[in-house]
């Protein structure tokens, strides 16, 4: 049996494809370029920029294309699960920078891809089945742009 990742995210670009993955490599461990090819003379983009590349974040593949035009919503983003309220603060900060942040740990880098940057224990909190929990959790987080693992963990406790 092959150990292939089956399921590749592939992330459209409109020029800047190399610079986000030489930026998402910086940012998560475990992370590297896996193949990388470049157009050729008489293509839309410039001779030797970056068509295409496969990388991996953390171990997960992903492919970077360069094209135009290109845009992200936040219908797809990346959500990126967190042990600690450092982890939180050390990935909002990283991809945060030079984007936008927006609410209940939703942001959008640089390059105007949205991620999820979220603590690990939140799912377990939101589907225990105490319903007076889960609205005291959703009422803290709706408060918050980037999650704040203290205030969810005394709405859940309260």
């Amino acid at each position: 049996m092959s150990n292939k990742q089956k399921i590749v995210t592939s992330l459209w670009f409109g020029n800047n494809a190399e610079e986000a993955v030489n930026f998402y490599i910086s940012v998560f461990p475990d992370s590297r370029i896996k193949q990388v090819s470049r157009f050729g003379p008489g293509g839309h983009m410039p001779e030797g920029s970056l068509l295409s590349a496969s990388f991996e974040l953390n171990g997960v593949e992903f492919m970077a294309l360069n094209g135009a035009p290109a845009g992200f919503s936040e219908t797809a983003s990346l959500m990126v699960s967190c042990d600690s309220q450092e982890e939180i603060d050390a990935y909002w900060q990283k991809l945060s920078t030079g984007g936008e942040e927006g609410q209940c740990g939703w942001l959008k880098d640089k390059f105007g891809l949205s991620w999820q940057i979220v603590p690990s224990m939140l799912g377990e909190m939101m589907s225990g089945g105490d319903t007076a929990r889960t609205s005291r959790v959703v009422n803290a987080f709706l408060q918050m742009k980037k999650f704040d693992i203290r205030a969810l963990e005394a709405a859940y406790g309260a």
